[in-house]
């Protein structure tokens, strides 16, 4: 899995603004706030923590941002579980959602774990 930094931060930046786009569908035709709300914020904070970790100080804190990039995707998943579960959504509004963000997900792990390795070399 070979992401470029600034194609990873574009994917983010465009999965943000669907997920936002989501969350105002489901505002709409379910009357649902509050876990919009907790979904809006984990997953665009995603996008926040990556971009940031591009400004990052030193390796050791590029590694820290991403782990926080990366707890904000597992919550994001959760958030859309518990959505898939509480509300009446059509499959095919929220599935892409929810596989876009356990692939984001699984891209920020394997930047982690390759930095980590690059920065200790055996």
């Amino acid at each position: 899995m070979d992401v470029k930094p600034k194609d990873i931060v574009a994917r983010i930046f465009k999965y943000s603004v669907n997920v936002i786009l989501f969350c105002k569908e489901l505002v709409k035709t379910n009357r649902e706030f509050v876990l919009s709300k907790q979904l809006i914020r984990s997953a665009t904070s995603i996008g926040a923590n990556v971009r940031e970790a591009q400004n990052a100080e030193s390796k050791q804190d590029f590694i820290h941002k991403m782990g926080i990039a990366q707890k904000e995707a597992d919550e994001t998943v959760y958030w859309l579980d518990l959505i898939s579960a509480t509300e009446n959504i059509r499959s095919e509004l929220i599935e892409p959602i929810k596989q876009e963000s356990k692939e984001i997900l699984k891209i920020i792990r394997t930047i982690i774990l390759n930095t980590k390795k690059n920065l200790n070399p055996r």
